[in-house]
C-alpha cells in the first residue's frame, strides 16, 4: 500500500574506480527494494585515476542503469581536496569530516562552477538524459561551491542535512542522511549504533535519505545492517525518486 513518507536511496562514488563494489551495491539494492528506484552518484574522474571519459564500456553501463530507471547526480570531478582551507571550521571539516574528499569545500566559485559544468556535460553525454542534479563529495559545501550551484543549473542538490533546489534556494526535504562508515573499527562502530536507532529517530519525518559506499562492500557486519535498515524502512515508507521533490 502507499505511504505519506518516502525513502530515497543512493549509491556515491560510483565510476570505474570501483566498477566491482558498485556492481555488488546495485545488485543487493535492487534485491531489497525490488526495484532501480534509486540514485547513483557519478565521480567523472576518481583522485584522477579513473577517468570516464576514457572508459566507453562504463559510459554504456551507466547509460543502461539511467534507462532502467535509475536517477544520475554528478558527484564532483576528482572526489579529492587539494585545497588550502582559510578559517578553523573549514580546515577542521576538511580534517575530520572526511579523508581528503570535500573536494568541494574550498574551491572558488569559478573552479567550482567549471567543474560541476564539465561534470554534468560529461555525465550527460554518456546517459543521454539529464542529471537529476548534484552531490559535492562528503556532502561538504563552500561558499564558492554554494554560489557556483545557482549558476550551474541543477535541479537539485542535497548536503548531509537538506536537500534543496540551487536555483531559488527552497528546500524541499530535511534530516540527516543515514549512512556508513567502512574506514576505521570506531567509525564501523558509531555507523552501526547511529544506523540502528535511525529508523525510530527519523520515524516524524516526510522524507528519509539513505546512502550507501563502496566501501561497505568490504565489512560483512555494514552489509548485514544495510539489509536490516533498508528493509524496515521501505515496509513503511514509499520508495521514491529525488525528481519527485524536485518538482
Amino acid at each position: 500500500m502507499p505511504h505519506d513518507r518516502q525513502l530515497l536511496v543512493s549509491i556515491h562514488d560510483v565510476g570505474p574506480r570501483f566498477e566491482s563494489q558498485v556492481d555488488a551495491l546495485v545488485d543487493r539494492l535492487t534485491r531489497l527494494l525490488g526495484q532501480t528506484r534509486f540514485a547513483m552518484l557519478v565521480v567523472p574522474n576518481h583522485w584522477g585515476e579513473a577517468p570516464l571519459t576514457a572508459n566507453r564500456a562504463y559510459q554504456a553501463k551507466l547509460r543502461g542503469w539511467a534507462e532502467a530507471g535509475v536517477e544520475m547526480f554528478v558527484h564532483g570531478w576528482f572526489h579529492r581536496d587539494d585545497s588550502r582551507h582559510e578559517g578553523t571550521i573549514a580546515r577542521l571539516k576538511a580534517r575530520h569530516m572526511t579523508a581528503r574528499e570535500g573536494e568541494f569545500l574550498g574551491l572558488g566559485h569559478a573552479e567550482a562552477l567549471r567543474r560541476m559544468v564539465d561534470g554534468r556535460r560529461l555525465i550527460e553525454d554518456a546517459i543521454g538524459v539529464p542529471a537529476a542534479g548534484f552531490v559535492a563529495p562528503a556532502w561538504l559545501y563552500g561558499d564558492g561551491a554554494r554560489t557556483a550551484l545557482a549558476d550551474a543549473g541543477f535541479a537539485i542538490a542535497e548536503d548531509h542535512m537538506r536537500v534543496w533546489r540551487p536555483a531559488t534556494g527552497a528546500i524541499v526535504a530535511r534530516g540527516p542522511v543515514i549512512t556508513w562508515a567502512s574506514r576505521s573499527r570506531p567509525r564501523i562502530a558509531s555507523s552501526l549504533a547511529v544506523a540502528a536507532l535511525a529508523p525510530r529517530l527519523l520515524y516524524g519525518q516526510r522524507v528519509a535519505r539513505v546512502a550507501v559506499h563502496p566501501g561497505d562492500t568490504s565489512v560483512p557486519r555494514l552489509l548485514a545492517n544495510i539489509d536490516i535498515t533498508l528493509s524496515a524502512m521501505a515496509r513503511d515508507r514509499t520508495v521514491s525518486r529525488y525528481a519527485d521533490l524536485a518538482r
